[in-house]
């Protein structure tokens, strides 16, 4: 039973590390797109279009991705998803060489754009996927939150890793190690990987399958979760695509400077998911308590964005943004994936990512537009200014609900 045990702990540290490999070459090649686009430009709305080509595919394709992923199996969605991955990040790589001006943005755009599409699948996919790596019910949770702890670190490394090809070698360096990153990942769950499938209950093709019933069926909760993230999304989750008119505007326009930014945000999204990571189970229990708390400090620091003042400051800042926005997404996904049982958690990972990648999309687009018209410290102030506003009252009104615990894994 121990050496069972074993295996399947070291086939969960497999598949962490290499997702977490893959988001290091996926994060070097969305800081190269980032400063592409903010070099040849100066265009704050496209980079908020290049964020929301990323993102916005979420709302059209999630539910059917956790339909999908309910219907025909988790491993079967998540290999395809990952080859469509590396097919969309060689069609970027290939458009720095092959093209320029105007055509180039547009394939890099397109590129983005497929990336989202086949992104949502992979998530959703990979969600319930981890459900089949866990041994017992209680591991779930921390296995979850790894993920994000896993992820940010491939935040951490890869926008310096990005910044420092373009700046040597140019941008199709980094480009091709986005694509050819997914290779990880492929191997790892076609080779390396036997997860328990015998567990897996699958939906059928009935009404009973769609999206609308996972979301009748979750109960008021986690509706409540799932409106809220995608609320608080909307107002303040756009310092992912505005990232290089951030850095340029407070640090500096070098490739570099674009890279220490990212790499803070990412250095606080890691601190607030090994507190999560830590304390999961507690959190879970409280689910407007948690993302109500990660949402005030992501207000807060956001507020003192808007303040501004010297580059420890806004570095300072920049950690708590990611401390906040990380807890409160990876929070949200881990509540609604404990919370329900597992012949609906594709389709739960589908509503979380509308809600929160979804959500920042629009909030990109929201803030580009504010920026381009007011500023951008103004912009900081008026959302963080919203977002306490909204964390307060989700903290005073529902602050003490309990989710009820799930003793079983189905």
């Amino acid at each position: 039973m121990r050496l069972v045990s074993n295996w399947h702990q070291r086939q969960r540290t497999i598949f962490l590390i290499a997702s977490g490999l893959s988001t290091a070459g996926s994060f070097a090649g969305l800081t190269a797109k980032g400063w592409i686009l903010m070099s040849g430009t100066q265009n704050a709305m496209l980079l908020a279009l290049h964020f929301a080509a990323l993102s916005l595919p979420t709302l059209l394709v999630s539910g059917p991705a956790g339909v999908r992923t309910d219907r025909i199996g988790c491993e079967k969605v998540l290999v395809q998803a990952q080859w469509a991955l590396l097919g969309a990040g060689l069609i970027g790589a290939l458009a720095i060489p092959l093209l320029n001006g105007k055509a180039q943005v547009s394939v890099l755009l397109l590129s983005t754009l497929l990336m989202g599409v086949a992104g949502a699948y992979e998530l959703t996919a990979r969600n319930k996927y981890c459900a089949l790596l866990v041994d017992e019910p209680q591991q779930l949770a921390p296995y979850l939150t790894s993920f994000s702890v896993v992820f940010n670190v491939g935040k951490l490394v890869g926008p310096p890793i990005g910044g420092w090809l373009v700046a040597l070698t140019g941008p199709a360096m980094a480009l091709s190690i986005d694509a050819f990153s997914y290779l990880l990942p492929i191997a790892s769950v076609i080779w390396l990987l036997q997860p328990n499938t015998a567990q897996e209950q699958r939906s059928t093709g009935s009404s009973s399958a769609s999206l609308r019933t996972a979301w009748n069926d979750c109960g008021p909760i986690l509706r409540n979760v799932l409106q809220f993230t995608a609320v608080i999304c909307v107002v303040g989750f756009f310092h992912p695509g505005l990232a290089p008119l951030i850095a340029a505007d407070t640090l500096g326009p070098d490739p570099r400077d674009l890279g220490l930014f990212t790499s803070v945000l990412a250095s606080g999204s890691i601190a607030g998911g090994v507190v999560l990571q830590r304390n999961s189970h507690k959190f879970s229990r409280r689910p407007a308590m948690t993302l109500g708390c990660f949402a005030l400090i992501t207000a807060v620091a956001q507020l003192g964005m808007a303040k501004g003042g010297s580059v420890t400051m806004v570095l300072t800042m920049a950690l708590l943004i990611g401390a906040g926005t990380a807890g409160l997404l990876s929070s949200a996904n881990m509540i609604t994936q404990v919370g329900t049982p597992q012949i609906i958690r594709g389709r739960m990972a589908g509503l979380s990512q509308i809600a929160f990648l979804g959500g920042g999309g629009l909030s990109g687009l929201i803030a580009a537009a504010l920026a381009t018209t007011v500023g951008l410290s103004h912009t900081f102030a008026i959302t963080g200014g919203v977002g306490l506003v909204l964390a307060g009252w989700e903290i005073w009104r529902r602050g003490e609900t309990v989710l009820p615990e799930r003793t079983e894994t189905e």
